[in-house]
């Protein structure tokens, strides 16, 4: 009989692969939306469905796909998802009109909902096998692996759209898909179903006052956090003059400042601490906000993004580590799918508020507007914050 000999770290490569296939579509759209706009003829108004089909999708489809992993192991699922993100990605770089890049979104949605439950589920397992309460500190692995994508998806977003247009944005999803596919046909476990008796897809037997505040502060974190990665990013270029490979680079500072604070802070237990960092931080940056203008200096941008950087890591971070101490270890994975849910919400009214806000254009009247909801969401989100004594048992 084989020795338990800790986490198996070959699992960390697929499981990262496929936890970072949502994220990447996140930012790359981020640059992507006024070229968009542009060659379709569509104002930010429509193109902001863009944003909303992915999520309504995903917010769907994320607590049933937890379930499924839960139910039947990560594999299952996990491989027909991935196959579908690349098909997702081939439609998307034929759509003819904004209707047919809609469903090649929704399609990404529901293809990348299997990632993030089963790297979860996977931890979950391994801690069981090994005896390990959080595997070799992979949480914070995963957690700073979607945030280096996160980096690396406006920059790039922005080189391939000067360099091969908007299109390849979607189309960049084909080998990353089958990078993922092959990963974890090579290294997921096979694992016989865990069906002794047939529960709900959308079983909520499993949740408590903890984790249902703990997604409360996932939607407001989120929709201030998206607000940023889309309603900055198309400010920047419709209205501070910029392309989409400039405000690629402008937004940068944001995601790395957001590993680094992952980096620092991954291995400590402050849970709480993390969270009142992260409000105060979100409301400075809000704040700040309202001080843009076009003819702001780049010093000026800077300063925001870079302080939007704190909250970037620390809350993902955060958030995940509750979920993780929090739930049921039968039903992680489906736990794990219902805080992106939480998450996605938070990006769907962000989306929505930004086709109102900004309308036709995306100028700094409507740039000022959104602030000011960013505003009350971050002070509401510190104070569940300071509210929430569950978190002092979280560890």
């Amino acid at each position: 009989m084989t020795a338990v000999t800790g986490f198996d770290r070959r699992l960390i490569t697929p499981l990262v692969a496929g936890a970072v296939l949502n994220p990447i579509n996140t930012t790359i759209l981020s640059v992507a939306l006024v070229p968009i706009g542009a060659s379709l003829g569509e104002p930010p108004s429509a193109t902001a469905w863009l944003i909303t089909s992915l999520y309504v999708a995903t917010a769907i489809g994320q607590p049933v796909a937890g379930r499924l992993i839960d139910t039947y192991g990560p594999r299952r699922l996990f491989l027909p998802a991935t196959a579908l993100v690349g098909l997702a990605g081939v439609l998307g770089t034929i759509a003819p009109n904004l209707t047919v890049l809609i469903v090649a979104r929704v399609l990404l949605g529901l293809g990348t909902c299997a990632g993030y439950p089963a790297a979860m589920r996977l931890l979950r397992d391994e801690a069981d096998r090994t005896g390990e309460d959080s595997p070799g500190g992979v949480l914070t692995i995963l957690a700073i692996a979607t945030q280096t994508v996160a980096v690396i998806g406006p920059p790039l977003g922005g080189l391939l759209v000067d360099f091969g247009g908007w299109r390849s944005t979607l189309a960049i999803n084909v080998p990353l898909a089958l990078a993922a596919f092959l990963l974890g046909w090579r290294y997921f476990p096979r694992t016989r179903p865990a069906v002794a008796e047939r529960k709900p897809l959308l079983d909520t037997s499993g949740l408590n006052r903890p984790l249902l505040i703990t997604y409360g502060r996932a939607l407001l974190a989120y929709l201030v956090s998206y607000s940023f990665v889309y309603g900055l990013t198309q400010w920047l270029e419709a209205s501070r003059g910029l392309t989409a490979g400039q405000a690629g680079l402008v937004m940068l500072p944001m995601f790395g400042v957001g590993i680094l604070v992952s980096a620092l802070t991954g291995r400590s237990v402050a849970v709480r601490g993390k969270l009142l960092v992260s409000s105060f931080a979100q409301i400075a940056a809000c704040v700040l906000l309202f001080a843009l203008g076009p003819s702001s200096p780049l010093w000026m941008l800077l300063l925001v993004v870079v302080i939007t950087g704190v909250p970037q890591g620390l809350n993902g971070l955060a958030l995940q580590n509750s979920v993780y101490r929090q739930a049921d270890p039968a039903n992680v994975g489906a736990a794990a799918g219902l805080l992106r849910t939480f998450g996605y919400v938070g990006a769907i009214v962000s989306a929505t508020v930004q086709g109102l806000v900004f309308g036709e254009s995306a100028d700094t009247g409507g740039l000022h507007e959104l602030a000011a909801l960013l505003v009350v969401a971050s002070v509401l989100f510190l104070l569940v914050n300071v509210l929430d004594r569950s978190l002092k048992g979280v560890r």
